[in-house]
């Protein structure tokens, strides 16, 4: 007798309706990159008659040259690069470090540490007791300021603490029975589970330093420093298309929207390329820290 086959549940209208809405969702996302790319290889005169939307008109590639034979691009591309893994994996050292110990119960104080870390979020000093403190500490136009301020994110250190905890404390207290300290205990047990949660917060600290430009535009001078997004906000912020083609040694009207268009793209290409990488850490991390029988 053969076995009757199991077909698959029909789709209802309410899995059509979040479908399309999610269909909704990516194409008003993509539209604005599209245009922005579109832009970006159009001709200067096709932006001028205001006739490219999603497709380019007129294809030309020398906003794309300008771009990657300056210096000032270049050299902003991969030193944003280096900061933003630096930062990311100084902010991932600090987080696990903070939020490892206020899992253990016998940690003396860990009450006290959690409310004052935790009151951290809801009340800062200010941008001017802030300048003035870096000031102080001798961190202006430096690349530490860059790096040091924003080291730690207590909303990130709080997603890590209940990672952490929701690992079995058997795994933990059979590696100690062993006779494996703290330390070990973390590189062995713990770390190794976390791959899912480390991922997802390197991609949030990676993608807040690429994108962060208010902590340079306030703290530092020194052109050589300035991350990509804060050399964007200053073309960006010219004060026409003209003056940006003219800095570029370029006459040609409309020629500066085309670069505009292209240093956007220039920034925004790297970092899109690190979440797929990523991805795969979202899609199996909840079966990553399950306890084997």
């Amino acid at each position: 007798m053969k076995k009757k086959s199991l077909s698959a549940n029909p789709l209802t209208f309410g899995d059509w309706a979040v479908a399309g809405i999610c269909l909704l969702l990516i194409i008003l996302c993509l539209l604005p990159m599209l245009n922005m790319l579109a832009r970006s290889l159009s001709s200067a005169n096709a932006l001028v008659k205001n006739e490219v939307t999603l497709l380019p008109v007129g294809l030309n590639l020398e906003a794309y040259r300008t771009v990657l034979n300056d210096a000032r691009y270049t050299w902003s591309l991969m030193y944003t690069a280096m900061l933003t893994v630096g930062c990311t994996f100084l902010s991932l050292t600090m987080t696990t470090m903070c939020a490892y110990p206020l899992i253990y119960d016998q940690l003396k104080g860990r009450k006290v540490l959690n409310t004052i870390i935790i009151i951290t979020m809801y009340f800062g000093a200010g941008t001017i007791p802030t300048y003035l403190l870096l000031r102080s500490l001798k961190m202006l136009d430096t690349v530490w300021v860059l790096i040091i301020p924003n080291c730690l994110s207590v909303f990130n250190m709080i997603i890590m603490k209940s990672f952490l905890l929701g690992i079995p404390i058997s795994l933990r207290e059979s590696a100690e029975i062993d006779g494996a300290g703290p330390i070990k205990v973390l590189m062995k047990i713990y770390l190794p589970l976390s791959t899912p949660v480390l991922a997802t917060l390197a991609l949030f600290y990676a993608v807040g330093r690429w994108n962060g430009f208010s902590d340079a535009l306030m703290y530092v001078k020194n052109r050589d420093l300035y991350p990509i997004q804060l050399l964007l906000y200053n073309i960006l912020n010219s004060t026409n298309s003209m003056e940006a083609a003219q800095n570029e040694g370029f006459t040609t009207p409309g020629l500066g929207e085309t670069l505009r268009a292209a240093t956007v793209m220039f920034a925004t290409v790297p970092i899109l390329i690190i979440y797929p990488w990523l991805q795969k850490y979202f899609i199996t991390g909840a079966t990553l820290g399950a306890v084997k029988e």
